[in-house]
């Protein structure tokens, strides 16, 4: 399939891809933990997404939690083992502002999309995907007129339909859902 004609995928990374440390955050590739699913998930996202990007926000930089450079050593060992599963990322941008600082790249704001869109000029919005857990994730996409895509979290769900275009329980299962939906298409053909 010819990458231009292929959806973009924007995806959160902690809750959505590894296990989110409540009350603090992973300052190290040995505290990253892949949630159950995710490798399989994104050897499937690969065939069908282009490009597949991350977009986190990162205050703990901003609270001297971790350094740039060790949010580089986690998100290089994150792509090295996506990688090793056959799927791919194609760029990672995070925001290490505190969420007072108003900052225009934190999640809900579109900072780390236009960021995206001058590294990727074919990227089209309204053509795109983000998924992710909380309902910074879902005002995000939905402000730029994606599809979104809630993991977890049915409250979010009930208590924001609106921004919500579809909600899963894991990763694996969205992207399962995306393989059965695109066989039954093809059969169908």
């Amino acid at each position: 399939m010819n990458s231009n004609k292929r959806f973009a995928l924007f995806l959160d990374r902690d809750g959505v891809i590894n296990r989110r440390v409540v009350g603090g955050y992973v300052v190290r590739p040995s505290e990253f933990e892949f949630l159950p699913g995710v490798l399989e998930a994104f050897s499937i996202f690969s065939k069908l997404f282009y490009p597949i990007i991350i977009v986190t926000n990162q205050q703990g930089i901003s609270k001297g939690k971790m350094t740039e450079e060790q949010l580089t050593e986690i998100h290089s060992y994150m792509k090295e083992e996506i990688l090793k599963a056959g799927g791919e990322i194609h760029a990672i941008y995070h925001c290490p502002h505190l969420r007072s600082s108003g900052s225009t790249c934190r999640k809900p704001r579109p900072g780390m999309a236009l960021r995206a869109r001058r590294d990727f000029p074919e990227l089209n919005f309204k053509h795109s995907v983000m998924v992710g857990d909380m309902i910074s994730d879902m005002v995000f996409g939905h402000n730029l007129k994606m599809i979104t895509v809630l993991i977890g979290n049915e409250e979010f769900a009930r208590k924001y339909p609106k921004l919500i275009d579809y909600r899963f329980n894991s990763l694996i299962e969205f992207s399962n859902f995306l393989s059965a939906t695109i066989m039954n298409h093809q059969s169908e053909i």
